[in-house]
């Protein structure tokens, strides 16, 4: 799948919907997906897939209203001092929120840190179509070819399927002597036990050029 990599402001204003995205700031356009910088128009949407319990399941609980507003401003400001960040995930064909995808510093203390990690959330309705795969493999495109980083990687709580299924999809390997403690939570909590994956920029050409 081959994603168009916008790094200017998207002129079609013949069009109001592409209008709309273009001036939230479109950075990766996949055939299906739109991911873009954040508005104020993103915190009810986002809010309300942060209190679906599915999507809360492995992570610490939902989130409230001034923690996404809180989100949103952070992420924003990663892109412009970073050049990419935790992008909102739009659907092309009706302009809906879907979530997140995209790519994150990390510099909290553990054996790989600091880190860009590859991460992804969407609301439960949209799961099972591959957008998560799709937009994961542009991020992971933009990450290696257009920002320059040497690695990204990845990590998770081991009964995580689905999110591990989406790694190994997009070409991540599992670090086997990798795991870690979660240091944001209590050695004794049930989320704290990560599994980690990582992928080179060496490795990621190499599977691009036959053909992975």
């Amino acid at each position: 799948m081959q994603a168009t990599i916008i790094l200017g402001i998207l002129l079609r204003s013949f069009n109001p919907l592409w209008r709309k995205i273009a001036l939230a700031g479109l950075i990766i356009e996949t055939p299906r997906l739109i991911l873009r910088t954040w508005t104020t128009a993103d915190i009810e949407p986002y809010y309300h897939i942060n209190q679906d319990l599915k999507v809360i399941q492995f992570l610490r609980g939902p989130l409230s209203e001034a923690e996404i507003q809180e989100f949103i401003h952070l992420k924003n400001q990663q892109q412009v001092e970073r050049g990419y960040t935790l992008w909102a995930a739009q659907l092309k064909k009706t302009a809906e929120l879907l979530g997140f995808i995209g790519l994150n510093y990390t510099d909290w203390p553990a054996h790989f840190t600091p880190a860009v990690e590859i991460s992804w959330r969407l609301g439960s309705m949209h799961w099972n179509q591959g957008y998560a795969t799709e937009g994961a493999k542009a991020a992971l495109a933009y990450g290696f070819n257009t920002v320059g980083l040497n690695e990204i990687v990845s990590f998770t709580i081991p009964a995580n399927r689905p999110s591990i299924r989406v790694m190994e999809k997009i070409g991540l390997i599992c670090h086997e002597k990798g795991d870690f403690a979660h240091p944001r939570l209590p050695a004794h909590h049930p989320l704290s036990h990560h599994i980690l994956y990582r992928l080179t920029r060496e490795a990621y050409f190499t599977q691009h050029h036959h053909g992975l």
